[in-house]
């Protein structure tokens, strides 16, 4: 009977505090004090950090693509396909002249935009694993 009483009331309580229409629950404003208070209301969004914070991670190449920059920029940007060892499937941009990755090799990335390519927020650090370090041009 105790625990009868106890709901009801907690009901009546939930009823009187918020207002109902139809069949939506209105909530009551808060006051001017309580809102200077407590400042505005901010929304919590997840942080989008490629590599889940992480500096660098390992994968393997599945792909090896070009891709096109934004408007003012024309050069082809060469990227690869990596699947990470978190399990993720990122675009990585392979930085500096010449590459030989392929499908199936092993290299190692960095969180590092691509300014002008859209969507590509990983970089290929050169010298690790299947991605050799940029040969100089002989003359």
């Amino acid at each position: 009977m105790n625990f009868l009483t106890r709901s009801i009331t907690s009901l009546a309580k939930t009823f009187t505090n918020n207002t109902v229409q139809g069949f939506e629950i209105v909530r009551n404003m808060a006051s001017l004090y309580r809102m200077h208070l407590n400042g505005p209301r901010q929304k919590l969004r997840p942080p989008r950090k490629p590599l889940d914070g992480k500096p660098f991670a390992k994968g393997v190449v599945l792909k090896t693509l070009i891709k096109k920059p934004k408007k003012p920029n024309s050069a082809n940007r060469k990227c690869v396909l990596v699947r990470l060892s978190t399990g993720k499937e990122l675009v990585a941009y392979v930085p500096g002249i010449g590459h030989n990755l392929q499908e199936h090799n092993i290299v190692l990335c960095r969180v590092g935009k691509c300014q002008d390519v859209p969507g590509v927020r990983i970089k290929c650090v050169r010298g690790k694993f299947d991605l050799p370090h940029v040969i100089k041009p002989t003359k």
